[in-house]
């Protein structure tokens, strides 16, 4: 089984729960490591090919453009590496959807806070693994037997999102 044949629609549930369940991704700049940080993404069900970030003004995501996520669900279940173009969120009924008493903890002035900088992350391709490789996997690993097919089937190489 080569890698195309894992089944994207249902890593790709698996990935919407799992960064559902989790607040935390690491974003950076395309072509800038120095710039990867701990982002916490701001979902919506409906909104399957956007994801938001509240930030400071000075962040260097103010730059915008092409960026890099990576992530890592709870318990090591899911990763997931996926791309996207930032661009500034203008919509008032995003930023009060979004808006909660986590996102204001970093913010002095509250909602009108000059320095608050609202960004959606338009989403492109995505390469997703599924960590949860299950029992009989697993002791294939721990006695040193091959495993390769077993993990190509819970790899999609690359997927829109």
């Amino acid at each position: 089984m080569k890698y195309a044949e894992g089944n994207p629609d249902e890593l790709k549930t698996k990935f919407w729960k799992a960064l559902a369940d989790s607040p935390f991704l690491f974003l950076q700049l395309d072509g800038q490591p120095d710039t990867a940080v701990p982002m916490s993404p701001q979902l919506d069900k409906d909104a399957n090919s956007a994801i938001w970030f509240f930030t400071h003004t000075k962040s260097p995501f103010r730059a915008l453009g092409p960026v890099t996520a990576t992530f890592k669900g709870k318990d090591h279940g899911m990763y997931a590496r996926f791309g996207g173009t930032l661009a500034v969120e203008t919509s008032r009924a995003r930023f009060d959807q979004f808006w909660n008493n986590f996102v204001e903890a970093w913010y002095d002035g509250g909602k009108t806070d000059p320095d608050i900088l609202f960004l959606r992350m338009d989403l492109g391709d995505a390469e997703i693994w599924n960590g949860d490789m299950g029992l009989l996997s697993t002791a294939k690993m721990a006695l040193g037997m091959d495993v390769h097919e077993d993990a190509e089937e819970q790899h999609v190489k690359s997927t829109p999102l």
